[in-house]
């Protein structure tokens, strides 16, 4: 299904927390790889949409990088521009033919005074649509799809001599696994890992299946080692990231091929047949958090139906403290009826009931949720059952969306999107105001108390404060301070990226919480002294 992943598009009034999933516009302020090859060929590389995006163009940057290419940020100064690209929605795709028209004018200029500039579209739309890139005034180079960047040398190198070259093949297997991306996250305290691709559940608004692929897994050995080197390079922060990660299983160890499928929960169901054998999620969970007690794990986006009735990914939460207490539970509607449409494998009831037992089994738990407002057939009745499970739950973080009907997609053979666009408008609006009283009324619970914050840097509307996260992946910011050391092995100072600042919440807004600083600690004393 769709989630905070897949909820990605470059409309920030609609985008209430898009720190969250990665930025949704172009991110490519990076600086060129130090030592790389005078004279060797630059990329310049844009991201847009999810935050599996960004961490595909890691891996491309990665292959790339092996095969002799720099890197730089000045689009200028680029023999190749690759625009890594989302299709969940036709804002998103809107977005990248309005960059192809700039680039068109670029591309002119430059094939007059030297090399021809090489334009390559990656990703989502590319996969989606391949032959209107490749067709539409010639001027893309490269296309290659989610499972063809091993490709890419071989793609450029085709566009050297004058030709266009495509490769859009999905892959059953392909979770570039041996290639360690190039983490280029600023500051270097947070990370993304990707644990496997594609998904499987085929819900009937979502392009995801068709653009990304069938689901696998990425075998655990090559993501532990990954997850150790990010630890070594002084990460403080890991997000495991997948479209459905509680579905994750490994089948690169003979000896787990046989085990048992688990059961879904009461009230929940699949589109497909349980899939026995493989290394499951919490296994997962469980080697990753044992590796750095000062790193903390997150995890995005797990599917409710993937909750199964033996809470061993819960109790993990629970238990261990570098286990952030913040799951994210997609919604995508309050209305069972809609659900049913969406094909979601849940009504509204069986998702309470999971809501409740999650906050059962992990007190103080934070929640995020997505939803899809205008789906086919959505009438004023089913509305208000959605802003009534957002007034229910009372999520702190929320991503909410007007439905965009996409090509290919159960939705668009089978039912008529017939929500008008300025229904579609007045209801979002009605969700999105909904959410933030709720947001203010969960985050308000936390003044007077002290949140362990891992520090990112400075706010970004004053260098006299700074911002991190909370546990429950709140954005908090408070006032740079000299501070004293918890455990007084420090001398105090200020508090620097990558440390850990208990800090007591004064005041508290929907997406923000602000406080004053207590002193730099460490992931393990702080949940020693609770």
């Amino acid at each position: 299904g769709a989630r905070a992943l897949r909820a990605a598009g470059p409309d920030l009034r609609h985008f209430l927390r898009a720190a969250a999933v990665g930025q949704p516009g172009p991110s490519s302020e990076l600086p060129p790889e130090p030592g790389s090859i005078p004279g060797a060929p630059k990329v310049y590389l844009e991201t847009y949409g999810c935050q599996m995006n960004v961490n595909d163009t890691e891996i491309a940057w990665a292959i790339l990088q092996k095969n002799g290419y720099a890197r730089t940020k000045k689009l200028d100064e680029a023999d190749v521009v690759l625009l890594v690209t989302c299709s969940v929605r036709e804002k998103a795709e809107q977005a990248i033919w309005n960059r192809l028209q700039h680039l068109k004018a670029l591309k002119v200029r430059r094939s007059q005074a030297r090399a021809p500039l090489r334009i390559g579209i990656l990703g989502c739309m590319a996969e989606r649509l391949k032959e209107e890139i490749l067709h539409r005034e010639k001027l893309v180079d490269v296309v290659a799809g989610p499972d063809a960047y091993r490709d890419l040398p071989r793609l450029l190198a085709v566009a050297e001599s004058g030709q266009q070259a495509a490769n859009v093949l999905l892959s059953l297997d392909e979770t570039y696994a041996d290639i360690l991306p190039v983490q280029t996250s600023a500051g270097g305290t947070t990370a993304f890992v990707s644990i496997m691709r594609g998904c499987d559940n085929m819900c009937s608004y979502c392009i995801v299946p068709f653009t990304r692929g069938r689901e696998r897994s990425r075998p655990i050995a090559s993501i532990l080692q990954e997850v150790r080197m990010l630890s070594d390079q002084g990460v403080k922060e890991v997000t495991l990231l997948g479209q459905n990660v509680n579905s994750f299983r490994d089948l690169s160890e003979v000896q787990f091929q046989s085990v048992a499928a688990p059961g879904l929960s009461r009230g929940f169901s699949t589109v497909y047949k349980a899939k026995p054998g493989g290394l499951r999620f919490s296994h997962l969970l469980d080697q990753v958090s044992r590796i750095d007690p000062e790193m903390r794990i997150r995890f995005t986006s797990p599917h409710p139906k993937d909750f199964p009735d033996e809470a061993s990914v819960l109790q993990l939460i629970q238990e261990r403290h570098n286990i952030c207490k913040q799951l994210h539970l997609p919604a995508q509607s309050g209305s069972t009826r809609v659900l049913e449409a969406m094909r979601r494998g849940y009504t509204r009831e069986a998702y309470l009931e999971l809501v409740h037992h999650v906050r059962d089994s992990i007190p103080g738990v934070s929640l995020s949720s997505d939803f899809i407002t205008g789906f086919c057939g959505e009438t004023e009745e089913d509305h208000q059952q959605t802003v009534s499970l957002l007034r229910e739950v009372r999520y702190n973080v929320g991503f909410l969306f007007a439905y965009s009907m996409r090509q290919k997609t159960r939705a668009h053979h089978r039912l008529q999107d017939d929500v008008p666009a300025d229904v579609k408008k007045q209801r979002l609006e009605q969700l999105i105001a909904t959410f933030r009283e709720e947001a203010v009324r969960a985050n308000a619970a936390l003044v007077g108390q002290a949140q362990l914050v891992l520090v990112e840097g400075p706010s970004k509307r004053s260098a006299s404060e700074l911002c991190g996260r909370n546990d429950g992946n709140i954005k908090v910011i408070f006032p740079d301070a000299e501070l004293e050391d918890a455990a007084e092995c420090r001398a105090p100072g200020r508090a620097q990226p990558g440390d850990y600042v208990m800090v007591k919440v004064t005041s508290a807004s929907s997406q923000t919480l602000r406080g004053v600083p207590l002193c730099r600690t460490t992931l393990s004393r702080a949940a020693a002294s609770h």
